[in-house]
């Protein structure tokens, strides 16, 4: 059992294993709409990606509708071999075998273009349509509107923080701490322009990204050769220079959460991989590659851990080029004056002041 799903292994008398994969179901699940829409994606991603050099499962059978004679929506697939990456119990040798192999994995998805940031959404088929994401779609008077697909980062992440902001201002998101979290997406709403219209990373297409890359999404056999790489099911084709960004599973997360705005060693060696394979424009993206993460991080940052939000806001503003003291209660007084007539914002401010 995962986060998201059931996994059964369904073996046969003559060795080989298959693996049903099925939806959990608890308080947090999806509605039945998106939660089809996004197996629906997962599936469409790895029959387009059975035609890669990209190691994935097999798909044998799909079916969302809960009335087949199995009583649940399933996707069946076929077992790859390997363990899932435990990338802090690796070796430094160990780390630069698979990141050797990432690179590869990297290069080969580079050489199939996008014309639109989304998600595959049709069975054997190349075409993207909205992102198959829980975060990502919005219901609304019993209709569900899904974001995208898109032709820019600017656009995509316009999109999806005003989301975030009806979101709060309906008291559907953040409930705990409404005004920090409009402020905070707020100043991300403005910041957008500043980060996205002179990225000279990009080229106007867009690659196919696993977006779940924390490391257990790797498999490896016993000398730490990639076997496979699994659960592609939130992937979206993302801007040139999100697509080939450091996954997250080579980040120094200590640093990083502390506000750093350098790479860390496995992610230096990650660029040096793609540059000595022939890519220095995949290289570049990596090593300046700080600025994307931290905006995508801060984007819909789950604020209970208030601690580790704080690092990488402030590590945001840094990177920015923004001066301040780190204190958020005075950024949060300045921010408030910044933004005192935001419609939504005296909103939220009633209703805090009305409880």
């Amino acid at each position: 059992m995962g986060g998201m799903n059931y996994h059964i292994e369904i073996l046969f008398e003559d060795g080989i294993s298959w693996l049903a994969r099925i939806r959990r179901f608890n308080a947090t699940s999806p509605p039945p709409e998106l939660r089809d829409y996004i197996m629906g994606s997962e599936v469409s991603t790895l029959q387009f990606l059975s035609k890669t050099k990209v190691p994935v499962p097999t798909i044998f059978d799909f079916n969302p509708d809960e009335s087949n004679p199995v009583g649940v929506g399933y996707i069946i697939m076929e077992k790859l071999p390997g363990k899932p990456l435990r990338w802090s119990l690796t070796t430094p040798k160990q780390r630069q075998r698979v990141t050797s192999q990432l690179a590869d994995i990297y290069i080969e998805l580079k050489g199939f273009p996008f014309s639109v940031m989304g998600s595959f959404n049709q069975q054997k088929s190349s075409h993207i349509g909205p992102i198959a994401r829980e975060s990502l779609a919005d219901f609304k008077d019993l209709h569900m509107r899904m974001l995208g697909p898109y032709t820019s980062s600017e656009e995509y992440f316009n999109a999806h923080i005003r989301l975030i902001l009806d979101l709060i201002t309906r008291q559907e998101s953040y409930v705990n701490r409404p005004v920090d979290a409009f402020l905070i997406h707020r100043f991300l709403l403005e910041t957008v322009p500043k980060i996205f219209s002179k990225n000279h990373l990009d080229d106007g297409m867009f690659y196919l990204k696993h977006t779940d890359e924390k490391g257990d999404h790797i498999l490896v056999d016993d000398d730490f050769n990639i076997t496979g790489i699994i659960d592609w099911e939130w992937a979206q084709t993302d801007s040139k220079s999100a697509a080939f960004n450091s996954p997250i599973v080579l980040l120094p997360v200590a640093d990083f959460y502390k506000g750093a705005d350098y790479i860390g060693e496995d992610e230096v060696y990650f660029a040096e991989c793609l540059e000595e394979k022939g890519h220095p424009d995949l290289g570049e993206i990596v090593r300046n590659g700080r600025l994307l993460h931290r905006m995508q991080f801060c984007c819909g940052y789950d604020l209970d851990d208030w601690d580790g939000f704080i690092g990488l806001f402030f590590g945001l503003l840094k990177i920015l080029g923004i001066e301040g003291d780190s204190n958020w209660e005075t950024w949060k007084a300045d921010a408030l004056e910044r933004y005192r007539e935001d419609h939504q914002l005296k909103q939220i401010l009633r209703l805090s002041e009305d409880e």
